[in-house]
C-alpha cells in the first residue's frame, strides 16, 4: 500500500467506492453540504501538484445519495515534465482505499463539425498518440498483470448505465473515440486530419494514462469529454487554453448533473 493511501485512510471514516477525476475548467463537483474531507495534494507524497490553470490539486471526499465518493480536483500531465510512470500512483491510491469505479472527465477538441463546443462525448475507446505508456518499466504484480487486456477499458456495462441516466436527465450524450496527444502545443491541422482518418472523434492531452492504469489494477472506468473547441483546421479561430477553460465552465452544470445522477442511480 502506498504512503498516501495510509494517510487518506486515517482521515476518512468510510472507504469510497466511486472516484471522479475533474478535467480542465471543472471544479464544482461537491456542494458544501456534501464535503467530508479536503486534502491538498501537497499533503500526499504520491501526488504531484498540477501546474496548469484549472487544476487546483485537492483530493476531496464526500457523500452523494448515501454513497461515499472521492474526487480528484485536477490532475498532472506528461507535458508538465512529469515522468509517465509517476502518473500511476494517484490511481493506485484510489485502488488501495477501496474504489471500484472511476469516472474521468476531460476537456477535448472536436474532430467533427457536427460535434460542437459544449457537447458531452462518452468515450468508448482511445488511440494513444502520445508515445508514452505509464506501465513501461518493472511490473508490480500486486496491482495487475504484466500484459493487461484493454478490450473493455471503457466499461461497456457502465457505459450502458450512464446512457440510460443521460436520457432520464435529458442530457445529450454521444459516444466517440478519443485520441491522446502529448501536448503542450495544440495539434497541427495535418495531425488532426490523420486522426480523423484513424476514426477519432475528439482529441486531448490526458485521460489515457489514467485509463491504462485503472484497467491494469481492476478499476472499472468511464470517461467523458467536454468539447471546448474545434480542433486545428476545422475553424479559423486560434486555439487557446483560456478558451478551453471558459467553454468547459459553460458545460460544467450538465456534466456534473450527469455524473451525480449516475452515482445516485448506481447499485
Amino acid at each position: 500500500m502506498l504512503q498516501s493511501s495510509k494517510i487518506i485512510l486515517k482521515k476518512i471514516k468510510n472507504k469510497p467506492e466511486i472516484a471522479v477525476i475533474l478535467g480542465s475548467g471543472l471544479s464544482n463537483f461537491f456542494n458544501s453540504s456534501e464535503i467530508k474531507e479536503n486534502i491538498p495534494y501537497s499533503k500526499l507524497p504520491d501526488f504531484i501538484k498540477p501546474t496548469v490553470k484549472g487544476h487546483s490539486g485537492n483530493l476531496v471526499t464526500g457523500i452523494i445519495a448515501k454513497k461515499n465518493v472521492i474526487c480528484m480536483y485536477g490532475r498532472s500531465h506528461i507535458y508538465e515534465g512529469n515522468n509517465p510512470q509517476d502518473l500511476k500512483a494517484p490511481i493506485r491510491v484510489l485502488k488501495d482505499i477501496g474504489c471500484k469505479i472511476l469516472i474521468i472527465t476531460n476537456a477535448a477538441g472536436s474532430l467533427n463539425k457536427k460535434i460542437k463546443s459544449g457537447s458531452l462525448i462518452l468515450i468508448k475507446d482511445h488511440i494513444n498518440w502520445s508515445g508514452f505508456n505509464p506501465l513501461i518499466g518493472p511490473n508490480e504484480e500486486n496491482y495487475g498483470p504484466r500484459f493487461n487486456d484493454m478490450s473493455n477499458a471503457y466499461n461497456l456495462q457502465l457505459r450502458k448505465k450512464i446512457q440510460k441516466v443521460s436520457k432520464k436527465s435529458k442530457i445529450k450524450l454521444n459516444e466517440g473515440i478519443y485520441a491522446m496527444y502529448s501536448g503542450p502545443n495544440f495539434e497541427t491541422p495535418a495531425e488532426i486530419n490523420a486522426l480523423k482518418i484513424l476514426g477519432c472523434d475528439v482529441v486531448g492531452m490526458s485521460t489515457v494514462p489514467e485509463v491504462i492504469i485503472a484497467n491494469h489494477c481492476g478499476i472499472k472506468t468511464l470517461a467523458i469529454s467536454v468539447v471546448t473547441n474545434y480542433a486545428a483546421g476545422l475553424s479559423k479561430k486560434k486555439l487557446s487554453h483560456k478558451e478551453t477553460l471558459s467553454e468547459a465552465k459553460k458545460a460544467e452544470k450538465n456534466i456534473i448533473k450527469l455524473i451525480k445522477n449516475f452515482i445516485i442511480d448506481y447499485k
